[in-house]
């Protein structure tokens, strides 16, 4: 693996890569070579060899990439096989909606707790895995208890900072953020967040200039076979 430090939209692109080759594994195809994977799933094939040779060598010339080889080197690099325990602060809508997410079924994610300061939220069990809700001021205990080392916020922008210096100082490192609000982390402590206003913000820009969105999916025709969700004009 190189020295540099590697990107966020790198790491990104590599989670695009690890989805694309399980549908791969999933259909019985074995090899696969960086541009035949980039028109299957409307990548950039210089972009992916850019990526992966970060991590090291792994094609091989006049074979590709064996995919399964190239799954287990990206869910090593992506720290997925390892199972990570979840814990959403916020039972409200938003976060009972994260905790019955029926994508954590086939990931290394677990949701195990909600947190929150309604006591009559407090004591239920939410979803069909019946995932308890705890008063949010036993966070300290339950993280621990419970070993959560990922975090994610649901709560009012108002409560989201006090919410974030309380997990960090349960002693998490790893937090997604659905509040809409500006956080500041410790040092060492990595937030995420995912802002619902500023994407649609976006796709309002590209409606505003029809002759621009023209212009792009033009450019994009040839490429239409692309994954739902993908995120394609990053990559």
């Amino acid at each position: 693996m190189k020295s540099e430090k590697i990107s966020e939209l790198t790491t990104s692109r590599l989670s695009v890569y690890l989805r694309c080759l399980n549908t791969l594994a999933a259909a019985g195809i074995k090899t696969i070579s960086s541009q035949a994977l980039a028109e299957q799933f409307n990548l950039n094939s210089a972009q992916i060899r850019k990526d992966l040779g970060y991590f090291g060598e792994f094609g091989v010339r006049g074979v590709g990439y064996f995919v399964d080889h190239l799954r287990e080197h990206i869910t090593h690099i992506l720290g997925l096989d390892n199972p990570h325990r979840v814990g959403i602060v916020g039972a409200g809508r938003l976060g009972e909606a994260l905790a019955n997410y029926p994508g954590f079924g086939g990931s290394n994610f677990k949701v195990v707790a909600l947190f929150d300061n309604d006591p009559s939220k407090v004591g239920q069990q939410i979803g069909p895995n019946e995932v308890p809700v705890h008063d949010v001021k036993k966070i300290e205990r339950i993280v621990k208890t419970e070993g959560i080392d990922v975090i994610v916020i649901a709560v009012p922008a108002r409560s989201a900072q006090r919410v974030l210096n309380q997990v960090t100082a349960a002693g998490i490192r790893a937090v997604l953020n659905f509040a809409p609000a500006s956080l500041s982390p410790r040092r060492g402590v990595k937030v995420k967040t995912v802002d619902l206003t500023t994407s649609l913000e976006s796709l309002s820009y590209f409606l505003a200039r029809p002759q621009a969105s023209i212009i792009t999916n033009g450019r994009r025709a040839p490429h239409s076979r692309n994954l739902p969700g993908t995120k394609e004009h990053e990559l």
